[in-house]
C-alpha cells in the first residue's frame, strides 16, 4: 500500500527564514507539497487548527517558545511526523525528553543528507500512524454495526421469539433481497420496534 509522496503536506516552524529556505528546499526535494511555513508556536498552533498537515520541522528555538509541549501535542494528538531541530549540545536531554511520544530531535548542525533521512523518517512514521488510523476508523463502524445488528436481533428475538440464529438469518438474508448492509437493516428493524 503505497502512497505517493506528494500527497504530503508540511509545515515548517522556524524563526529563521535561511533555514526555513533550507528545509523548505530539502522537502521540495522530496516531493512535499504544499509546504507551509510560520515563524512562531503561536502561527504553528493556528495553521494546525485550519489546515492538517502530514509533517512538522520545529527549528528551535522560537521566539514565543522552544517547541517541545508543541511537538509533543503533536505527536499525541495525530499522526503529524514530527521533527525538532536543536542545538547539537542540547539533543541529548531534548530527545530523552520527548521520545516516548515519537518526536524525532535532530542535532543542528546536519548535512543536507542525514537531514533528508530524518524527513523520511517522519514521513514513514506519519504513514504507519495515519494507516493504523484508517484501520481504528474501519474497525469502529464495524464494531457499530455488530451492536446495531445485535440490538435488533434482540428486538426480533423478543417480539417474534425467533432464536437468535433465526434472528441472524432473517438480517441476512433482508440485506441480500433488499441490497442493502445487514447495518442498514439492523437500523430499519430498530426504529420500527422501538418507535
Amino acid at each position: 500500500m503505497y502512497r505517493d509522496k506528494s500527497a504530503l503536506s508540511a509545515l515548517i516552524v522556524s524563526s529563521s527564514k535561511q533555514a526555513a529556505d533550507y528545509l523548505r528546499g530539502i522537502l521540495e526535494g522530496l516531493r512535499f507539497h504544499p509546504i507551509a511555513e510560520v515563524v512562531s508556536i503561536a502561527e504553528a498552533k493556528r495553521r494546525e487548527l485550519e489546515t492538517p498537515f502530514d509533517l512538522c520541522l520545529i527549528n528551535t528555538p522560537l521566539p514565543d517558545d522552544f517547541g517541545i509541549e508543541f511537538a509533543e501535542e503533536l505527536c499525541e494528538n495525530s499522526a503529524v511526523g514530527v521533527v525538532l531541530f536543536v542545538k547539537a549540545e542540547l539533543a541529548e536531554q531534548v530527545s530523552y525528553k520527548v521520545e516516548d511520544y515519537g518526536v524525532l530531535t535532530f542535532p543542528r548542525p546536519g548535512t543536507r543528507q542525514s537531514i533528508q533521512s530524518a524527513v523520511k523518517l517522519a514521513a514513514a512514521t506519519h504513514n504507519r500512524l495515519a494507516a493504523f488510523e484508517r484501520r481504528a476508523v474501519k474497525l469502529e463502524a464495524k464494531m457499530k454495526e455488530i451492536r446495531l445488528i445485535n440490538r435488533a436481533k434482540w428486538l426480533l428475538i423478543d417480539r417474534y421469539n425467533m432464536s437468535e440464529e433465526e434472528a441472524h438469518k432473517y438480517i441476512e438474508k433482508t440485506a441480500m433481497d433488499n441490497c442493502a448492509t445487514r447495518g442498514e437493516i439492523a437500523e430499519n428493524i430498530i426504529r420500527t420496534y422501538e418507535s
